[in-house]
């Protein structure tokens, strides 16, 4: 079995800061991708952040210059460091992971619980 477990998130005031961990335990050959979706209330579902072979990192716009992904290799886990929020940032984030299990499966997206950041005015 492979579980992606989430924690960081909480309630902070705007111009705030936090920092999403997301650890995968399990049966894991190789790690492809990590990244961080995040859904708000009445908004559809958006790719936050990514990391690619750990090095190669894309953002959403909206997050471009104040939020920064990194991931442990060692430690199978995915940060998301979370600066400067702002009320647009509440939602709930999703991690997920990309990754080859030691039976020789494809690789497949395995997803987190899911953990609520708010931001407050």
């Amino acid at each position: 079995q492979v579980q992606l477990v989430e924690s960081g998130g909480g309630l902070v005031q705007a111009g705030g800061s936090l920092r999403l961990s997301c650890a995968a335990s399990g049966s894991i050959f190789r790690i492809n991708a990590m990244g961080w979706y995040r859904q708000a209330p009445g908004k559809q579902r958006e790719l936050v952040a990514h990391i690619i072979g750990g090095v190669n990192t894309n953002y959403a716009d909206s997050v471009k210059g104040r939020f920064t992904i990194s991931g442990d290799n060692a430690k199978n886990t995915v940060y998301l460091q979370m600066n400067s929020l702002k009320p647009e940032d509440t939602a709930v984030y999703y991690c997920y992971a990309n990754l080859l299990t030691t039976t020789g499966s494809p690789s497949y997206r395995y997803w987190g619980q899911g953990t609520q950041v708010t931001v407050a005015s």
